[in-house]
C-alpha cells in the first residue's frame, strides 16, 4: 500500500511539473511559444517536375506557299526553296512532286525566298512582309534552264497541275475588276476534267460583276424598249433582267461545261501571243469554230456552236410569244458566235495588257 501511494504521488508531481513548463513562457514573456505550421514551410524541390512560366507561349502561324514552274509552264519537283531572313539562318526545303512548297510556322516579319536547281538560273522573290496568321501565296515562280541537257522528271499528276492553273486563272481580272477566267496564257496547259470545266462555268456566272453588267444591259434594253411585250416600270425591268441573266447562265453552262464535257473539248481561249498580227487575228476569229480537244489537238468547236444555238432556243422559251420564231433562234445563235469571235480578238490583242494577275511565265505559245 505504501508503495502504491508513493507511485501515485510521483505521477501527480510529474503532471504538475509538465503544466508549469507549458505555462512558464507565457508568464515570463507574455506570449505563447509559436509553432511552425507545415503549410508555412517551403515546398521541397520535386525531381522531374518543370516549373510553368507565367507568360503564354506564342504560336507562329504565318506561312508562305506556292508552286515552282519552269518557263514552259511545267511544274518543277525537287527545286530547292530557301527562306531568307536578315539576322536568322537560312531554311531550305524542296518542292514536292507537284511543284508545291509550304514554309510554315513563321513569325511575322520581312522575308525573301530563293529558288534554285542544278542547270537553272537561281530566282529570288521580292521582299515579302508577313503579318501574324497570314498565308502568303507566292506566284510567278519560273526557273529558266541554262542547259539543254538538263531534264526534269515531272511526277505531278495532270489533275493537280490543272487545278493549280485554274486557281491562277480565277485571279485574272481585267483592270483588276472584270473576270477573265476563261483565258489561258499557258499554251501547253493541262487538260481540264469535267469537274474543272463546271467549276469555271459556275465561278464565272456567279461572279458579282456578271450580276452588275446584266443589270446594266437590262436597263439599256428597257430604255430602248426592246421586247416591248415586257412593258415598262419595275416589272418590265425585272423581266428583262431575268431573261438577260438566264441567257448568261445557259451560255456559260452549255458552251463552257456541258458540251465540252460531252465532246471532250477545252472551253478556254488559249492566248497565242506570237506570230504576225494577221495570223493572230485569224487564229482568234476562228476560235468560235475550231477549238482544242482534251487530247491537245484542234477539232471543230462543237461545244461553242451547239452552245450558242441551244442558248438561243432556250431564249425563246422565256421571251414573249411575238419574239419566238425559228428565224429568231438562228439569228440569236449566229449573233452569239460572232460576238465570241470579236471577244476572242480582244483576248488575243488587248486583255493580257490590262490583266494584272497574269504570272510572268504565261506568255502564250513557247
Amino acid at each position: 500500500m505504501e508503495l502504491r501511494k508513493i507511485e501515485s504521488e510521483t505521477r501527480k508531481n510529474f503532471l504538475l511539473l509538465a503544466c508549469v513548463l507549458c505555462v512558464m513562457p507565457t508568464c515570463l514573456f507574455g506570449q505563447p511559444v509559436s509553432t511552425v505550421a507545415i503549410a508555412d514551410l517551403p515546398d521541397a524541390p520535386q525531381v522531374g517536375v518543370q516549373q510553368q512560366t507565367t507568360e503564354p507561349k506564342q504560336r507562329a502561324e504565318s506561312s508562305i506557299v506556292g508552286t515552282v514552274f519552269d518557263m514552259s509552264g511545267d511544274v518543277v519537283p525537287g527545286a530547292l526553296v530557301t527562306l531568307v531572313r536578315s539576322g536568322h539562318p537560312d531554311v531550305t526545303i524542296a518542292s514536292g512532286a507537284d511543284g508545291k512548297f509550304a514554309l510554315q510556322n513563321l513569325p511575322a516579319g520581312s522575308y525573301s525566298v530563293r529558288f534554285s536547281l542544278p542547270g537553272a538560273r537561281p530566282y529570288t522573290s521580292s521582299k515579302i512582309i508577313l503579318t501574324p496568321g497570314q498565308e502568303y501565296q507566292l506566284t510567278g515562280i519560273a526557273l529558266a534552264f541554262t542547259s539543254t541537257n538538263v531534264s526534269v522528271l515531272v511526277t505531278a499528276s495532270t489533275i493537280g497541275i490543272a487545278q493549280e492553273e485554274v486557281r491562277l486563272q480565277e485571279q485574272q481580272r481585267l483592270l483588276g475588276l472584270f473576270p477573265n477566267f476563261n483565258t489561258s496564257y499557258v499554251w501547253n496547259a493541262a487538260p481540264l476534267t469535267a469537274g474543272l470545266k463546271f467549276r469555271l462555268a459556275v465561278r464565272s456566272m456567279l461572279d458579282p460583276v456578271v450580276f452588275l453588267t446584266t443589270g446594266v444591259g437590262a436597263g439599256i434594253d428597257q430604255a430602248n424598249n426592246s421586247s416591248p411585250a415586257y412593258g415598262q416600270g419595275a416589272a418590265g425591268y425585272a423581266k428583262r433582267y431575268g431573261a438577260g441573266y438566264a441567257d448568261e447562265v445557259s451560255n456559260r453552262l452549255f458552251s463552257g461545261a456541258i458540251y465540252p464535257s460531252l465532246f471532250h473539248q477545252d472551253p478556254r481561249f488559249f492566248y497565242q501571243g506570237s506570230g504576225s498580227k494577221r495570223s493572230r487575228a485569224i487564229y482568234a476569229v476562228t476560235r468560235a469554230f475550231v477549238t482544242r480537244g482534251d487530247d491537245g489537238k484542234d477539232q471543230p468547236n462543237y461545244s461553242r456552236i451547239l452552245g450558242a444555238f441551244t442558248t438561243a432556243a432556250l431564249n425563246n422559251a422565256y421571251h414573249p410569244d411575238r419574239d419566238r420564231s425559228a428565224s429568231l433562234t438562228f439569228r440569236h445563235g449566229s449573233t452569239a458566235l460572232g460576238a465570241f469571235s470579236a471577244d476572242s480578238l480582244f483576248r488575243e490583242f488587248v486583255f493580257k495588257r490590262i490583266t494584272p494577275k497574269v504570272p510572268g511565265k504565261d506568255k502564250g505559245t513557247p
